[in-house]
């Protein structure tokens, strides 16, 4: 799914959870959208929402990357997210980002939350260490991840999240790899 589209029609603080080498264009619009936008809702997701978010994913993915402005896919986009149990793309969004925040946070070697800042230390010292990168490529990465050390994320409010994303952590990473 193309990020740019995602941040500008989600506005979703998840924007930049995911990205690992993303252009630097890219990174600074996620970054501005990221600023200009309110904070998402964080609410207590529950076991369904999860599964209903990992069984809209893949179709929900193929609209919203479609649809650019058209009233009418973005009309098909709402239809599909309450297809599998959400108000609305709004609502979907809203799981989204309250599962992309815990997932930020969570160490993708031990599966154990760590929170953001580690995860993101983490792939400094990998990006770092990694010899097969080229000087450019590592520059622009490196660039990017001290961007998201800058701006970090909110704390995660309702720490039961924690647990339920850890339960489907593979499940979740695989479906949110692009995010």
């Amino acid at each position: 799914m193309n990020l740019t589209f995602r941040c500008a029609i989600a506005l979703t603080f998840t924007a930049t959870a995911f990205c690992v080498s993303l252009p630097a264009s890219e990174v600074a619009l996620a970054q501005a959208s990221r600023q200009q936008a309110p904070a998402a809702k964080q609410l207590a997701l529950t076991e369904k929402q999860i599964v209903a978010l990992l069984a809209a994913q893949k179709d929900l993915d193929g609209f919203v990357a479609a649809a650019g402005s058209n009233a009418a896919v973005l009309a098909q986009v709402n239809d599909v997210a309450k297809k599998h149990g959400f108000a609305n793309y709004g609502d979907y969004t809203i799981t989204l980002d309250n599962i992309g925040l815990v997932m930020a946070g969570i160490d993708p070697t031990t599966k154990t939350y760590v929170g953001p800042a580690a995860v993101i230390k983490q792939k400094i010292a990998a990006v770092q260490a990694d010899k097969s990168l080229s000087a450019e490529d590592k520059k622009e990465a490196l660039e990017e991840l001290n961007a998201r050390m800058a701006s970090p994320l909110p704390a995660v409010e309702n720490k039961g999240n924690i647990d339920l994303a850890i339960k489907h952590y593979d499940k979740l990473a695989v479906a949110l790899k692009d995010e």
